[in-house]
């Protein structure tokens, strides 16, 4: 019997003191944490903190009205987006006084509100310049020298990501797609996209819309804080000068205080989204029974 069990004492014996001797731990290693409470966590500001009363406009309160109405009464708390960002037009950026006053008209829990609008990037919940510049440096921007577009914003404009210039004109941001990849590169500001940039025609850019920033006498300092805020490259009146069909080294350009600023889309000459290099197919008769439209568009 002894000799039987012998060999197993001498195969298994090791082993158990090889898991004896092993650790019953394994160490974790991990990176510097990178933490950041610009999305989610409200610190009070000499410029953002609920002691800063805000209501809306009489013009803007018939807009809620209509908005609100879009909705059964029982489920008004669904105009908080579009609330939202009328209070962001109307101060500039989404405070979390707007943010209390949405919650008021909708008769809804201010976190609910908070939650809204710390999760959707379209809120800016701290001051911007006028000229809110977002450059995409996505794959496609990426591939078609969004590097170029971005350094021109830094080198003409003197700041980094994040940053607002001293005069509060411009502040630029770097952000992920925005669904203009087929006119890559590209730029929003503002309300607008600017395609098919290069590095000179993102300066020229930038020039236009600091002359007419000057022609149309806007007060510096970002939005709401005495600023002027307004929609789209240009605010006012001065939307609605020009056709905006003129074609010049910089593509399409309308008049705003009789400075020329490029309009929204392609600067490349190319009118939306179309071949760059012109029409290369459907150029010959079709071999079936098909037709073409006969306007000449194809």
């Amino acid at each position: 019997m002894a000799s039987r069990v012998t060999p197993f004492i001498f195969r298994s014996g090791p082993r158990a003191l090889r898991q004896l001797q092993r650790p019953q731990w394994r160490s974790i290693s991990a990176t510097a944490p990178s933490r950041s409470d610009s999305l989610m966590v409200h610190r009070n500001t000499d410029v953002n903190n609920p002691s800063i009363p805000f209501k809306f406009t009489p013009q803007n309160e018939k807009i809620i009205k209509e908005i609100i109405s879009r909705y059964p009464s029982q489920y008004k708390k669904a105009a908080v987006m579009p609330l939202l960002d009328l209070g962001q037009r109307q101060h500039g950026f989404t405070s979390i006084s707007v943010m209390n006053e949405v919650a008021r008209l909708l008769e809804m829990p201010p976190m609910r509100v908070y939650e809204v609008a710390t999760f959707y990037t379209m809120y800016n919940r701290n001051p911007v310049g006028r000229y809110h510049v977002q450059v995409c440096t996505t794959t496609p921007c990426m591939l078609r020298d969004s590097d170029a577009v971005w350094k021109a914003c830094q080198d003409h404009l003197g700041i980094h990501n994040g940053e607002t210039t001293e005069d509060g004109l411009f502040t630029l941001l770097e952000v992920e797609c925005l669904g203009a990849c087929a006119n890559a590169p590209m730029v929003q500001i503002n309300d607008d996209y600017y395609e098919d940039l290069t590095y000179d025609s993102t300066v020229a850019l930038l020039k236009a819309l600091q002359h007419a920033a000057e022609a149309t006498g806007a007060k510096p300092g970002p939005i709401g804080l005495g600023g002027e805020a307004g929609k789209g490259a240009v605010t006012g009146k001065d939307r609605n000068v020009k056709s905006g069909n003129e074609i010049n080294e910089q593509g399409r350009a309308y008049e705003a205080g009789g400075v020329k600023v490029p309009t929204p889309g392609p600067l490349s000459g190319r009118k939306s989204c179309e071949n760059a290099a012109g029409l290369t197919n459907l150029t010959g008769e079709p071999w079936g029974n098909e037709t073409l439209r006969k306007d000449g568009e194809l």
